[in-house]
């Protein structure tokens, strides 16, 4: 009986570790490039639209909080139509949440 409550413990102790290590991985940036809060070059980020263009397509989100990823947001931006992720007009899109 002693044996089965410590192995019940160990094995809450290890649920609740996984799930703050799960919560932790989940909540870090994808990209190194966003986790240093730089932006992608001109040149980055044309390769990005011929390379990108594959991986992203048009599919009616328009929002921020719709996009995954500070490139997903720049593809969208600049080949969809209707887009609401450029408040500022300055070209870069969802700068509070992808691309700071």
């Amino acid at each position: 009986m002693k044996r089965l409550i410590i192995l019940l413990i160990i094995a809450a102790v290890g649920w609740y570790g996984y799930g703050k290590y799960h919560d932790r991985l989940a909540a870090q940036p994808i990209g190194k490039a966003e986790a240093q809060g730089t932006r992608v070059p001109a040149q980055a980020s044309a390769n990005l639209e011929s390379t990108g263009a594959a991986a992203f397509k048009c599919d009616g989100r328009t929002h921020c909080s719709q996009m995954t990823s500070c490139a997903e947001a720049t593809y969208f931006l600049k080949n969809c139509p209707g887009t609401k992720m450029d408040g500022n007009n300055d070209g870069i899109p969802c700068e509070r949440q992808w691309c700071k």
